[in-house]
């Protein structure tokens, strides 16, 4: 079937070379508007159940009620408004999904919802998210579609525009977004930090997985199922659905996938717009061949319905004009910077880090796995040659700025002002480094930056690479599976015992404090060589690869790394807290594999309620903020 498929597709290329104005024509043919009517109610709906949760509308003071707080803007220029005209915006958002739900004044509502909705998104890069990204752009493409034409208030009050057939385009466009989230998410995930298995882990134990369980171990289910199966789903799955005759079962697949993500992640509605979007691939008039299904079921009452709907789609050559021609080269070149951009990271080298690019539009969705061990912020006033260390949450509502080098820029001239106007023993003439050590997908925890950078002076750009990044150390990638034996053979010692695996770079040091609560505590190098100093101890032991040193608690000290190559090494302790932590999890509710019902949106029904109180709590201090001021 495919093989005749394809082979039509040939000959039908084969008898007329196409111009542009074909492709005009087939952009403007028209379809049933229906589908498009019940996609946007959906969409609406959604989008109004998103603002108290993703959006933060329950957790507006926390984000807009600090002045200080440090935001991550794309462009510097973008400032956030006060908590009360924020909470404003939110409320003028609120009626914008309203507005598109119910299909009144539809256009003015995309742009109520849009407007602040992609402000709101630019304000800080460290809450982007694929999905959050993907949403800003649906709606964008609603703006000029005329979703409006079915089901809607408008269509009640306007009978022009009542079930009046759509262009071909309103669906195309849609189809396409959808189509590259699936395929480039496939794109993304072939390589092999994928498909070696190395970027989610014991996610097999999952009560999801019970059904792979049968014939599989939960590490058999991460490697293969996950990671393998996952990425040739993203893959094929955006032609299946496309192509009729294997729809029914593409449908099937992705409502099992997007369910099977709703309970594994946190990743609010973003699995029930996917399943809400389905539809957009099967027949435009479904909607009214379901709707008609029934009314054939009920008793007739004796009267004909006189429905525009219920007439055939028009097979009439669209008239082309140079509107219509315009509005095809918008269309074709959003899908071009959609294919483009997120392969741009040449181009945008400063957003450039151990991944590229920034975390959203470039659909890299779960592809690296983040465990961040240490950050430090170190602040010197050059004056006096003070040294102070700040807490790396302050001023900041999430941890995601700290692995990115642009964000650390914003940082720290956030620090900066702050500092300025709250700490006055402290100048004007300061020096900010930032130290962070982390490990990405398994790998040893590492530096990121070099601590040594004044970020206050940082030579970011653009369309440069970042200076202060250190590299990936991509030679040690492979200890990966000796880190997981020696792993399970320190965890076979005792209930207590743990290790933890560093690495740095030639001619840097590491300076750690060792709690008086952790035992027998021991430094092991594995590669490398480094010299090892205690706080004040004049003795100075050089360890080689393979050499032992067992470490005082209760004390501060340094480790050295001189070898020309970077060093590898190991601590080995046991921690007598770990029994009692274990014991209190273990007596916890654990939700994550308890919860079996497939639709938690059901299950958070009260979470959600009260979201949305405080949320329209937040939005009326706001408008009475602005009517008292007002007068």
């Amino acid at each position: 079937m495919m093989y005749r498929f394809l082979t039509k597709i040939h000959q039908r290329l084969c008898e007329k070379m196409y111009t542009f104005d074909d492709v005009v024509a087939f952009m403007y043919s028209p379809k049933h508007p229906s589908s498009l009517g019940v996609i946007r109610i959906l969409f609406g709906l959604l989008m109004m159940l998103d603002l108290p949760e993703e959006r933060g509308g329950a957790d507006l003071f926390i984000r807009y009620g600090h002045p200080k707080n440090c935001h991550f803007p794309l462009f510097d220029s973008i400032k956030p408004l006060s908590y009360e005209l924020m909470s404003v915006l939110y409320g003028i958002m609120w009626l914008g999904t309203l507005g598109i739900m119910l299909g009144l004044q539809f256009r003015l509502s995309v742009l109520m919802f849009a407007v602040p909705y992609w402000y709101i998104f630019l304000l800080d890069k460290s809450f982007w998210n694929n999905h959050t990204y993907l949403y800003g752009l649906v709606t964008i493409l609603l703006l000029g579609s005329s979703a409006n034409h079915y089901w809607s208030l408008d269509g009640l009050l306007n009978k022009k525009i009542r079930n009046k057939f759509v262009p071909n385009w309103n669906y195309f466009i849609l189809k396409f977004q959808f189509f590259m989230l699936y395929f480039l998410a496939g794109i993304k995930k072939s390589n092999w930090e994928w498909l070696e298995g190395y970027a989610m882990n014991n996610m097999g134990h999952h009560w999801v997985f019970i059904p792979f369980r049968i014939f599989l171990t939960p590490e058999q289910v991460d490697f293969l199922v996950i990671h393998w199966i996952g990425c040739i789903f993203d893959l094929v799955i955006g032609f299946l659905i496309w192509l009729e005759f294997t729809r029914p079962v593409a449908m099937v697949l992705c409502t099992f996938f997007h369910l099977m993500n709703s309970r594994m992640f946190s990743i609010g509605l973003f699995p029930y717009v996917c399943l809400a979007t389905l539809p957009l691939f099967c027949e435009e008039d479904w909607p009214e061949r379901f709707r008609k299904a029934l009314i054939e079921r009920k008793p007739s009452s004796g009267k004909s319905e006189n429905n525009v709907c219920s007439k055939e789609t028009p097979d009439v050559k669209p008239n082309i004009t140079w509107k219509k021609r315009l509005v095809v080269c918008l269309l074709l070149t959003h899908c071009t910077i959609q294919t483009f951009l997120p392969f741009s990271h040449s181009i945008t080298k400063g957003y450039n880090n151990w991944t590229n690019g920034l975390y959203g539009y470039s659909w890299d969705m779960m592809v690296h796995g983040w465990e961040t061990n240490l950050v430090v912020v170190k602040v010197v006033d050059n004056n006096s040659g003070e040294e102070y260390f700040l807490d790396s949450t302050a001023w900041t509502l999430n941890e995601r700025w700290n692995k990115h080098a642009d964000m650390c820029v914003q940082y720290a001239q956030c620090v900066k002002e702050n500092l300025a106007d709250h700490s006055p023993e402290i100048s004007k003439n300061i020096s900010i480094y930032i130290d962070v050590w982390c490990s990405m997908n398994g790998r040893i925890q590492q530096r990121m930056f070099n601590p040594n950078y004044d970020l206050l002076k940082a030579n970011w750009s653009v369309f440069e690479d970042v200076e202060w990044l250190l590299p990936l150390l991509s030679e040690y990638s492979g200890f990966r599976k000796k880190i997981s034996k020696i792993s399970e053979d320190v965890y076979s010692w005792s209930n207590s015992s743990e290790v933890i695996f560093i690495s740095d770079f030639p001619g840097m040091n590491f300076e750690n404090f060792v709690n008086p609560e952790l035992k027998n505590v021991s430094l092991e190098v594995v590669e490398g060589s480094v010299r090892y100093e205690i706080e004040d101890n004049k003795d100075v032991k050089i360890l080689n690869k393979g050499e032992r040193e067992q470490i005082e608690v209760g004390k501060f000290h340094k480790i050295f790394t001189i070898s020309e190559k970077p060093s590898f090494f190991m601590y080995t302790y046991m921690n007598s807290t770990k029994d009692i932590t274990d014991q209190i999890e273990t007596e916890k509710p654990k939700l994550r594999y308890t919860m079996y019902s497939p639709f938690p949106l059901l299950e958070d029904v009260n979470h959600r309620v009260e979201s949305f109180k405080k949320m329209f709590s937040h939005i009326y201090n706001g408008y009475q903020y602005v009517i008292k001021n007002a007068y």
